[in-house]
């Protein structure tokens, strides 16, 4: 009997998955620091290492936003990399430690993002509120995941947003969603409060705290990878284009699969990542290099957010 071949990976399958022994040459462009670094070697990297020893490292009030995506509180694995479930009161010191770390490096006048499930978001909340400014919490619909036959299915998500001083960037004008319009208002016969265009009826809208615009990386998509909880390039691209402006220092301490350092690069930020795990750091370093090629983010064209589902073809506003 002829044994069956692997099947091989369908051509519009892009999801990046590379092993350490495949991407040593990615690797190496990484960076392992064991004593402080001056700002000027550690802009632009990839390090690897253990977040908890490396933040104590890093200048102090040097940073302009930090966006933080941790475990959250569910047993996970990151491709050897064991995340257990804790008791509330182990993962409210385990939040506590991240923070203080983090707290020395971000400058008075900077912002930090947490994102959260809506378990986490119960005990991180609190934490935050002890240490800093919050100035508002954002809920965002995540399409995506099976169902539950015995409760409601998780379709939402947390991002804390808070500031360190009451002086801080929020550029809102940079973040507005651009939606259709459906009966459009005219005032003698010139449209009111929208744009009309060949391709139909827009209106650019001030962003709200709830996103219902979001779409999970999948499979056919360039930016995804086997990272089990990615997030997606236009959702962070909101906060980096919010909270930041260009050649900004943006830092991720859970970088995971890079999309903040990819993001940041797109945007004409800097940037600095911190990920344990070398698998993540390689996939990371190949996700920059394929930004020097294409530097578009999905649902993000023309320095408007568009709706799910509501942006026309790419080439006639990729300009």
């Amino acid at each position: 009997m002829i044994a069956l071949e692997k099947a091989e990976k369908s051509k519009r399958n892009k999801t990046l998955a590379t092993k350490i022994e495949e991407g040593q040459a990615y690797l190496s462009r990484c960076s392992r620091i064991t004593e402080p670094p001056t700002k000027e070697q550690i802009l632009n990297q990839t390090i690897i290492g253990d977040t908890f020893e490396v933040l104590p490292l890093l200048p102090k009030e040097s940073v302009d936003l930090i966006i933080v995506d941790p475990p959250y509180n569910l047993a996970k694995n990151y491709h050897g990399h064991h995340f257990p479930k804790q008791k509330t009161k182990d993962y409210q010191d385990y939040t506590e430690k991240w923070l203080m770390s983090l707290l020395p490096v971000l400058k008075e006048n900077g912002s930090l993002y947490v994102c959260c499930d809506w378990q986490s978001s119960l005990i991180i909340g609190p934490i935050l509120a002890n240490h800093l400014n919050i100035k508002n919490r954002i809920t965002w619909q995540r399409e995506k995941g099976r169902g539950s036959h015995s409760n409601w299915k998780n379709g939402m998500e947390d991002i804390w947003f808070c500031t360190k001083g009451e002086k801080y960037t929020f550029n809102v004008n940079d973040v507005k969603v651009r939606k259709k319009v459906w009966a459009p208002y005219t005032t003698n016969g010139i449209p009111k409060d929208w744009e009309e265009t060949r391709e139909g009826n827009f209106r650019d809208t001030h962003p709200s705290n709830f996103w219902d615009d979001i779409t999970i990386p999948f499979w056919s998509m360039t930016e995804n990878t086997a990272h089990p909880t990615q997030k997606s390039e236009k959702l962070i691209a909101k906060l980096i284009l919010a909270s930041s402006n260009p050649g900004d220092i943006v830092l991720d301490p859970f970088l995971g699969s890079g999309t903040t350092s990819v993001v940041a690069k797109k945007l004409g930020r800097k940037y600095i990542g911190i990920e344990q795990n070398e698998r993540y750091c390689i996939w990371t370093e190949k996700r920059l290099e394929m930004a020097n090629e294409d530097a578009n983010i999905q649902g993000y064209r023309n320095q408007v957010f568009w709706e799910r589902n509501t942006m026309v073809e790419q080439n006639k506003y990729n300009k």
